[in-house]
This record gives C-alpha cells, sequence and structure tokens, in this order.
C-alpha cells in the first residue's frame, strides 16, 4: 500500500523524483524545494536533499561537529561561571571576554538544541520544514545567526579597544563600555529581527536551519561581511603601527628613563621616543595577545563559514534556475534507479565537498575551546580548589599556646605580623588560655599614641614597600620593674605633664618660663654655678616651647 502511495506521489516522474504538483503549495518552506522540468511534468529531488548529493557518513560527521559544540558549550559554561563566582583576581574577568563568549554560547545554542530534538528536517517527501512550521528549526536558526551576529560585533569592538589603547593612547574607560554595549548586542538583535522577517530560516544543510536565500545578501550577509571586514582592516592597521615603532625603536639612540625604574610621564606620542613607544606597546600586546589570537580565529571562521555558505546557496540556486547544470547527475540517478552512490561523482560540481564542510562545522564548534584555552587561566582551577576546600575544613585549624604566654598577639594591636601571598593556605591562629596584662607604672609615663595600628598607605610615585620593626621581647613582668624603676620628678614642680602631646609643641605656663628662663642681670659665671651644677639637668632654654 505504501508503494502504491509513493508511486502515486511521483506522478509519473522517475524514480527517485516526484512530481510538484502532487504536493500542496503552502506548509513547510516551499522556496526550498529543488525541482526541474521532465517533460510536462516539474519532478523535486527527495527531502532532505543531502541525502542524495552526499555519501551516507555525512550525517555522521554533522553530527560530530554538534557534539564538539557541546564540549564547546561546557567550556564556555566553566568560564563564566568562574567570572560569576570566582574573585577577579584569580580570573581576570573583562566585559569584552565575558560579551564575546555569550554570543559563542548562543551560536553553540544553534547546533545543540537540534541534536537534543532530532526534529525530522522535512514537511512532506520534496518540501524541507521552515520556520513557520518547525519550533526547533525557528530555535536553532535564531540563535545561530544572533550568535554570529553577536561574535563579529565583539571581535570588531575588541579590536577597536585595542587599536585605540596602542595607536591613539586613547584610555577605554567606562564611556566605551556602554557604547559596546549598545553596539555589541543592539546591532545583532536589529539585525537578527530583519533576517526573520525578510528572509527566513529552514533545514537547509543538515540538523540546523539556516537563513533562506531570499534577500539573506542583504539583510544578513553583506552586512556580516563589512563588519569582519573592518575588524580585519583595523587589526592589520595596530599589526602595521607596532611593526612602524619597533623599526623606528631599532634606530633610536636617544636616552631614556624607561628602563631605569623611575616613572615616566608622557602624555602623547609626540613627547615619546620610538623606544618608549615601542616598550609601551610591547605591554600591551604582552597583556592583549589572548585576545588578538581570538579575534583573528573568530574571524577566521566566521568568514569562511559565509564564503562557503554563500557558495553553496548560489549554487543550489544556480541548479534551479539552470536545470541543465543537473541534467547529467539527474539521468545518472534514474539510469541506476535512485542509487546515489553510483552518482556521487556527478554530484561534485552541485554542492560543496564533505570535508569542507566538515571543517567549517568543527572549527564554528571550536570556538569555545579556543576560548578556554586563550581567556582561561590556571588561577581559575587553584580559585575552585580553594572554594572547595573552604566548604570542606567546617572549622579552622587551630595551634595550642602555652600557658607562661603573657600576651595576646590578636589583640596587641603593636605586634607586628607580615602576610605574604601564600598566608591564605595555612591559618593558624593563636589562642592562649590566660593573658595577663601588665599592671600600670607609677609616677609620671609618656602616652602610647603608637598604640593604634594603622594601614600602610603607598604613594602613588612611591616605589618602597613597607618594613617591618625590629622586634624586641620586652620584659613585662613584676621583677624586671622592681630592678629598673623609674625616675621620680621632683616634689618642686608638681606640673602635670601626662597630658602633653611629646609630638606637639606645648605652650608652658608664665611662672614656669620666668623659672626655667636665663637671667640676664647676673654674669655668666653665676649663672653657670647656678643652673648647671654638676649632675644636674640644663634647663636653659632660648625659646619658651619644649
Amino acid at each position: 500500500m505504501a508503494n502504491q502511495s509513493i508511486s502515486a506521489l511521483r506522478g509519473g516522474c522517475p524514480a527517485p523524483f516526484f512530481n510538484e504538483l502532487m504536493f500542496p503549495t503552502e506548509g513547510g518552506h516551499v522556496e526550498g524545494r529543488l525541482c526541474s522540468p521532465f517533460g510536462p511534468l516539474s519532478c523535486c529531488v527527495p527531502c532532505p536533499m543531502t541525502d542524495w548529493a552526499y555519501p551516507d557518513n555525512f550525517n555522521t560527521a554533522t553530527n560530530a561537529a554538534d557534539w564538539v559544540n557541546v564540549v564547546g558549550m561546557i567550556c564556555c559554561a566553566f568560564l563564566l561561571i568562574s567570572w560569576i563566582v570566582l574573585p577577579v583576581e584569580k580570573t581576570h574577568r573583562h566585559y569584552l571576554s565575558i560579551s564575546l563568549t555569550c554570543a559563542t554560547v548562543l551560536m553553540n545554542l544553534g547546533f545543540i538544541i537540534p541534536l537534543a530534538a532530532k526534529p525530522n528536517q522535512c514537511f512532506n517527501e520534496i518540501t524541507p520544514h521552515g520556520m513557520d512550521t518547525s519550533s526547533v528549526c525557528a530555535a536553532s536558526g535564531a540563535f545561530l545567526l544572533a550568535g554570529g551576529w553577536a561574535g563579529i560585533m565583539w571581535v570588531f569592538l575588541r579590536a577597536l579597544s585595542l587599536h585605540l589603547q596602542i595607536c591613539w593612547q586613547l584610555v577605554v574607560g567606562r564611556n566605551y563600555m556602554w557604547f559596546s554595549q549598545v553596539l555589541g548586542w543592539g546591532i545583532p538583535i536589529v539585525g537578527l529581527v530583519i533576517l526573520l522577517v525578510f528572509s527566513g530560516v529552514s533545514f537547509r544543510f543538515g540538523g540546523t536551519c539556516h537563513i533562506n536565500h531570499e534577500n539573506s545578501l542583504a539583510d544578513f550577509w553583506i552586512p556580516l561581511l563589512v563588519f569582519a571586514g573592518l575588524t580585519v582592516i583595523i587589526q592589520f592597521a595596530t599589526f602595521g603601527y607596532c611593526i612602524k615603532v619597533y623599526l623606528a625603536s631599532l634606530t633610536d639612540n636617544s636616552a631614556t628613563t624607561e628602563g631605569s625604574g623611575m616613572p615616566s610621564y608622557s602624555n602623547s606620542i609626540r613627547t615619546m621616543t620610538p623606544r618608549q613607544a615601542y616598550r609601551r606597546i610591547r605591554r600591551v600586546i604582552q597583556l592583549q595577545w589572548r585576545g588578538i589570537v581570538i579575534v583573528l580565529i573568530i574571524i577566521a571562521d566566521v568568514i569562511f563559514f559565509a564564503v562557503i555558505f554563500v557558495f553553496l546557496d548560489n549554487t543550489v540556486e544556480s541548479v534551479k534556475t539552470h536545470p541543465e547544470k543537473g541534467l547529467v547527475w539527474a539521468a545518472c540517478l534514474v539510469a541506476f534507479n535512485g542509487d546515489k552512490n553510483k552518482c556521487l561523482d556527478k554530484a561534485k560540481d552541485l554542492v560543496v565537498s564533505l570535508p569542507t564542510v566538515t571543517a567549517v562545522l568543527i572549527l564554528l564548534a571550536m570556538n569555545g575551546i579556543w576560548l578556554l584555552l586563550l581567556l582561561g587561566r590556571w588561577s581559575m582551577v587553584t580559585g575552585w580548589l580553594d572554594l572547595f576546600g573552604s566548604f570542606r575544613s567546617n572549622r579552622p585549624k587551630k595551634e595550642f599556646v602555652s600557658v607562661d604566654a603573657r600576651m595576646d598577639i590578636k589583640q596587641d594591636p603593636r605586634s607586628y605580623e607580615m602576610l605574604s601571598r601564600d598566608s591564605g593556605k595555612a591559618d593558624t591562629v593563636l589562642t592562649p588560655i590566660s593573658a595577663t596584662r601588665s599592671p600600670p607604672r607609677g609616677g609620671r609615663h609618656t602616652p602610647d599614641y603608637f598604640g593604634q595600628g594603622a594601614r600602610y598607605q603607598p604613594h602613588q610615585r612611591s616605589f618602597s614597600s613597607p618594613r617591618p620593626p625590629q622586634q624586641f621581647q620586652w620584659d613585662t613582668t613584676e621583677g624586671y620593674q622592681d630592678a629598673y624603676p623609674l625616675p621620680t620628678m621632683p616634689s618642686s614642680r608638681p606640673h602635670d605633664y601626662e597630658n602633653m602631646n611629646p609630638l606637639g609643641m606645648n605652650r608652658i605656663d608664665k611662672e614656669e618660663e620666668a623659672e626655667y628662663s636665663i637671667p640676664r642681670s647676673p654674669p655668666r659665671s653665676q649663672s653657670r654655678s647656678q643652673y648647671q651644677q654638676p649632675g644636674a639637668a640644663d634647663y636653659s632654654r632660648d625659646h619658651p616651647f619644649i
């Protein structure tokens, strides 16, 4: 019964072709049919066309590329989660890298969705599904085209940022960030809406929906290749400027302080020597070389994919408009009763070769892997290990301190502790059983103005680092105080000096000024005998400030 229905659908066309008049003119992507006149009839190639123009391992190759997209998706997810969870010193995240990774995720979803859903590519025997009749087709095509648009825009913005920093010495700050967000996501959204309205997507090449031929050059391929071309021009202009500065630095004999360790304050290219400019550019490239490589890789992939797909699209359309190009292949299929394996050599001129198709799909799928290799850092792995290690250890390790400890170093601000970068690996907490404080000293004492610990704030032009003071162990026991008592103040001077600031300019009362001032009337010998007795302190001052 099934054979009779298939024979009826052929409508007089030789196998394996079907008569177009036997199918409705609505439903699916009707313009995607590949039909050719056969006498008075219009005979069409069965759907999907790739099953007849490519060998049997075509589906295997496309499925392998889809699984590579899964691996790339995992790599991008690891990067995004690391940038969200881990601190910035572990990830060195940047909005240009995050946005480019999100664009790659969108592109990967365009291949992963049909891999998981396994949709039927054909609406009927000769008509492929379109976005109007297949939700999977609409989703996969939208994600693929949006990811391609966003990827091109963000590599363009990344190349432009590097060009402004190297060639024009402009600081790309917050204004450029908002400009990038508007341009990097606004243009892909507008472009996606335009291409879905005026072109649409359908199953044309494997299990993923691609843009249809109608108006595709005007609303997608030409704008995409324009931004790709601008990116290439900007990137190579930056390379040319770097080469020019490098060659100029080879012949520069002017003295420079660039390598002397002293800061140089050059605000424009005109005030910089060629050697200074070269060293500045070298530092920028050392920091941005990963981004440069990512830009070149994604630009190469997108341009390669665009050229191959446009060539394939034009080839199929040329067969529709010039049916004589496919007569040899169609005659071969009719002669061998639909055995495609014997006619694959005749179909070489009608399609792109399978190795080229596989290379394009795998290169697109590997963008996520390249992002992990170039934007990922080993510090991300150590950051995750530290994060998981902090969850495992519920209680911090404590070290026993003997009861002889007389001072709690955690509470005494005068205790010094040098912290290194590796101090977080072994956190030791000192918990003395009892901490005794030394009894207050009697008599006159100087207030402790240095007891409060202050954080070291380095100067902007300071090249030094704080050094710890020499550590001395003071004996605060009572025996030491009894052996070396503090000197007592003479009773004749009952003035209170406890509230004086030892580092300030303290005003002395007029009575004390008269007492300690040098008399003018007595002779010098009398004055010396009166005020400079052996063993007595010299209180003579020429000014009333202490």
